[in-house]
C-alpha cells in the first residue's frame, strides 16, 4: 500500500481545525487544511468575536444613557449601525492574520481553498486533488438552524452569518430564540435603538439554566426594553424587506400580530455534516450527526470529529480542547486521551451568566442528595463600588461539600467561573475555596464569599455551646 501523501489532513479552518492544524505542523507532522470559505470559521467572522465587539458597544451606549446613576450627567446617544458594524469589521480584520493562510503557509502547513469530498476511505479529493493522510479531522463546524416555520422562506431574514453586514438603521426586530445567541442580540440591538421582541416555544430564556438565574438576565433585558412572547408558537411569516410581519400564539390559544422591520433567526444550529462524501469514507451519520466514539473517531477509524460537527457542545473553547485531544491520538497514539466532561459556558448578556457541571435543576432531576449554597453580589462590595449588584452565585455540592456545579449571573461571571472550573475539574471541596485568600475588593470574592457559607451552616447552636465550653469562652 503507497504511503499517505500526509500525516494529518484537516477539513476545516475554524477554531478547531486551525488548532490541529498548527499543532500538528509544530510536531513535525505532515499536514493539509482544506477550507471553502474563510480562514477561522464562525467565531472569527460570524459569531464570538464580531458578537462581543456588538454587544461593547451596545454597553458603552446603555452607560451614556445611564451616566446619572454614577454621578454623571447621562446623555441618550442615537448610535449608527453602520458605524457600529464598522468597528466590528475593524476587530475582525484585526484578528484575521492570526487565523489567515499566509501565517499557516509560514507554519508548513499546505492550505487548500476548495469544495472537496471523500471519494474513498483514505481519500479526501478537492479541486481535483487527491488527498491521502494517516489521520483526517472533520472540522466542519456548524450553521444556523432554520425552524420549519410557514412562510420563513419567503421573506428576507437574518442569522448571525449575515447579521454583521448590515449598515443600515434597525428600527424593529423580531428574534426567534430565546437562547444564547438569541438573547445577546436581541439586548444588543435593543441598547443600540432596536425595539426588539423575542419569540420561543419554551417557557424561559435561556431554558437550559436555572430558571431563577435566567431570570436575573430577562429583568435586565426588560428594563432595557425588550418584549417576550414565550411559551408560543409561530403559525406562520409574511412580508417582504423591512416590513415583516408574524402571527403568534400563546399557549392560552390567544394570537397576536408582531411587525417589525427585520427578523433575526437564532434558533440553534445545525453540523455542517452535508456534501463531504461520508457514506464513501465508511462514515455514519444519524439523525445529521456523524457517528463517534468518546474519543472523537468516527466509525472509520483513520477519521475524527472535532468541534460543532462532532453534535455535542457547540463552543469555540471546546473546540480548542478537542483539538489538543486529537492531537495526542493522531500524533503520540494516546488512546486513552478523552475530552473532558466538564465543560464550562458563558452567555454574555449584561449581566452575564456562566455555567461549569452540574446546574440545580439537573441535581433534582438526579435523584441523588445534594446542597445549595448561594451568595448575591448585592452584598459584595466590589458589586456596590461598581454599581452592578444584580445576580448571584450559586454552587451544588454533595452532602460532603464536593462541588458538582456552579453557576454565576452578574458582572463578569465569565471569568468569575473559572475558579468553579479549576476547583470542578480537579474534585475540589467548598471548604478549600473558604482557605484561600480572595483579593479585596474584586468580583471573584464572591466565590470565598459562597464557600464561607457552607461554614457558617456548621456553626450551629450546639457546635457554639460546645466551642465556648472547651475553650473557656465568655461570649458576647
Amino acid at each position: 500500500m503507497a504511503k499517505p501523501e500526509f500525516d494529518i489532513v484537516v477539513i476545516g479552518g475554524g477554531a478547531g481545525g486551525l488548532v490541529v492544524a498548527a499543532g500538528g505542523a509544530s510536531l513535525g507532522a505532515k499536514v493539509a487544511l482544506v477550507e471553502k470559505h474563510k480562514m477561522g470559521g464562525d467565531c472569527l467572522n460570524y459569531g464570538c468575536v464580531p458578537s462581543k465587539t456588538l454587544l461593547k458597544s451596545a454597553k458603552v451606549a446603555h452607560l451614556m444613557r445611564t451616566a446619572s446613576h454614577y454621578g454623571v450627567p447621562s446623555h441618550n446617544p442615537v448610535p449608527q449601525i453602520a458605524d457600529v458594524m464598522e468597528r466590528v469589521a475593524g476587530v475582525i480584520r484585526g484578528i484575521e492574520p492570526n487565523d489567515s493562510a499566509e501565517r499557516f503557509r509560514g507554519l508548513g502547513v499546505d492550505v487548500i481553498f476548495g469544495d472537496g469530498r471523500f471519494t474513498a476511505p483514505d481519500c479526501f479529493e478537492v479541486n481535483g486533488r487527491k488527498l491521502t493522510a494517516r489521520t483526517f479531522v472533520i472540522a466542519t463546524g456548524s450553521r444556523p438552524g432554520v425552524p420549519p416555520v410557514p412562510g420563513i422562506d419567503t421573506v428576507p431574514y437574518l442569522t448571525n452569518e449575515t447579521v454583521f453586514n448590515l449598515r443600515e438603521q434597525v428600527p424593529s426586530m423580531i428574534v426567534i430564540g430565546a437562547g444564547p445567541i438569541g438573547c445577546e442580540m436581541a439586548q444588543g440591538f435593543g441598547r443600540l435603538g432596536t425595539r426588539v421582541t423575542v419569540v420561543d416555544v419554551a417557557p424561559q430564556i435561556m431554558p437550559r439554566e436555572d430558571a431563577d438565574m435566567a431570570q436575573v438576565v430577562r429583568t435586565q433585558m426588560e428594563h432595557d426594553g425588550i418584549d417576550f412572547l414565550l411559551d408560543a408558537s409561530i403559525i406562520r411569516v409574511d412580508g417582504a424587506k423591512h416590513d415583516i410581519s408574524m402571527l403568534v400564539r400563546s399557549k392560552d390559544g390567544t394570537e397576536r400580530t408582531l411587525q417589525a422591520t427585520h427578523l433575526l433567526v437564532a434558533a440553534g444550529r445545525r453540523a455542517n455534516v452535508e456534501g463531504l462524501g461520508l457514506e464513501a469514507a465508511g462514515v455514519e451519520v444519524e439523525k445529521g450527526k456523524i457517528t463517534s466514539d468518546a474519543n472523537l473517531r468516527t466509525t472509520n477509524p483513520h477519521i475524527y470529529v472535532c468541534g460543532d460537527v462532532a453534535g455535542g457542545l457547540q463552543f469555540t473553547h471546546l473546540a480548542g480542547h478537542h483539538a489538543g485531544i486529537l492531537l495526542r491520538q493522531a500524533i503520540f497514539r494516546m488512546s486513552w486521551a478523552k475530552p473532558s466532561p466538564h465543560v464550562p459556558w458563558a452567555t454574555y448578556t449584561d449581566p452575564e451568566l456562566a455555567r461549569i457541571g452540574l446546574s440545580e435543576t439537573e441535581a433534582k432531576k438526579s435523584g441523588s442528595a445534594y446542597k445549595v449554597y448561594r451568595f448575591g453580589f448585592d452584598d459584595l462590595d466590589r458589586a456596590r463600588t461598581e454599581g452592578e449588584t444584580e445576580g448571584f452565585a450559586k454552587v451544588i455540592t454533595d452532602p460532603k461539600g464536593k462541588i458538582l456545579g456552579a453557576a454565576i449571573v452578574g458582572p463578569h461571571a465569565g471569568e468569575v467561573i473559572s475558579e468553579y472550573v479549576l476547583a470542578v475539574n480537579k474534585g475540589m471541596k467548598l471548604n478549600e475555596l473558604a482557605g484561600i485568600i480572595h483579593i479585596y475588593p474584586t468580583f471573584a470574592e464572591i466565590n470565598k464569599r459562597v464557600a464561607d457559607q457552607r461554614l457558617k451552616e456548621g456553626l450551629t447552636p450546639s457546635s457554639k455551646a460546645w466551642i465556648m465550653r472547651i475553650f473557656g469562652l465568655q461570649g458576647a
